[in-house]
């Protein structure tokens, strides 16, 4: 009877997976709520990262430094006072950052150890990481949806444009070329094909962009908690599979996925990006102060210089 319950559990896994457009709206408020929630609870005590540097935004005035060019000077401040006074902006490309958080059909599966969606934890995560983020002075953006901006309302912009997008839900980001010095954060569950992941990562590191892999997982996608008959639905189209003895399939499966995971950890180590792996049945607070708090490495200590035990974690 467990088995039949778990296996009609699936089923409405799929089912809530179609309708998912018709009532992501109606869900995007408790989302917002959950997130602002989780964001104001890190905020306190965290620090922005803005700097000088070449950016088209003002960020404050110092004073000249003999040696500078002339034409640095910015000649209206100094007209005020006796001193000379060059006009600094923000660091623009330092503080771009790109969130993709994945929206196809095989988020929105839930098992019976948890309430909430891949999906559900995956926005909420990119809404919060998008105030914490903008919160310290950084621009963000969600590739394809959203350009880069570091307006106070970004959790209502987000919101909006993932609402109202009516294009195909892909599992990956689609290509595009984030600035080199720009960073990029990937939610998403990561059951691509192996191939797709490695090119995903490739594509969007290749203009010398860092960049964070989060797999985002359920638990039973790790433990395999399944026995007996069970049927098993592939929510993008795939058909089914069923197993008449599931527990004698979980060996195998822990064994696939674990090679999954060291395959894509095998990119980003290569490349210098972190990887970690998220279980839904853990704080989402943890990890956005991880990710908070690694936003930057890439830059500051080169790429391919991270090692495979700093680059996956898991939270």
């Amino acid at each position: 009877m467990a088995d039949d319950a778990t296996q009609q559990h699936d089923r409405g896994a799929v089912t809530r997976a179609v309708g998912e457009g018709r009532s992501l709206a109606a869900s995007m408020p408790r989302l917002i709520l959950e997130a602002r929630r989780i964001a104001a609870s890190v905020i306190h005590g965290l620090h922005g990262r803005r700097r000088a540097g070449t950016g088209e935004n003002f960020w404050q005035y110092r004073r000249f430094v003999s040696g500078e060019a002339a034409t640095r000077v910015d000649w209206r401040r100094s007209a005020r006072d006796d001193h000379l006074y060059v006009r600094e902006q923000e660091w623009e490309a330092a503080h771009t950052i790109w969130i993709w958080p994945d929206r196809s059909v095989s988020m929105a599966f839930s098992s019976p150890l948890m309430r909430e969606t891949k999906l559900d934890r995956a926005l909420i995560l990119a809404l919060a990481l998008a105030e914490v983020l903008v919160e310290g002075g950084e621009r963000v953006g969600i590739p394809g949806l959203l350009r880069p901006t570091s307006s106070r309302n970004i959790v209502e912009k987000i919101a909006q444009a993932i609402v109202h997008d009516t294009s195909t839900r892909h599992s990956l980001p689609p290509a595009f070329a984030p600035s080199p010095l720009a960073e990029v954060i990937v939610l998403s569950d990561l059951w691509s094909p192996i191939a797709e992941v490695r090119q995903m990562i490739a594509q969007l590191s290749a203009s010398g962009a860092s960049g964070h892999v989060v797999q985002v997982v359920d638990p039973a996608e790790e433990t395999f908690p399944y026995g007996g008959r069970v049927e098993f639905v592939e929510p993008e189209g795939a058909g089914t599979v069923t197993a008449g003895r599931a527990e004698m399939w979980r060996g195998d499966y822990q064994a696939r996925v674990e090679r999954h995971r060291n395959e894509i950890r095998e990119e980003t180590d290569h490349l210098g990006w972190s990887f970690i792996v998220h279980r839904t049945d853990k704080a989402a607070a943890d990890l956005l102060l991880k990710l908070h708090g690694q936003l930057g490495i890439g830059r500051d200590i080169g790429i391919g210089r991270r090692t495979p035990k700093q680059s996956e974690q898991r939270t």
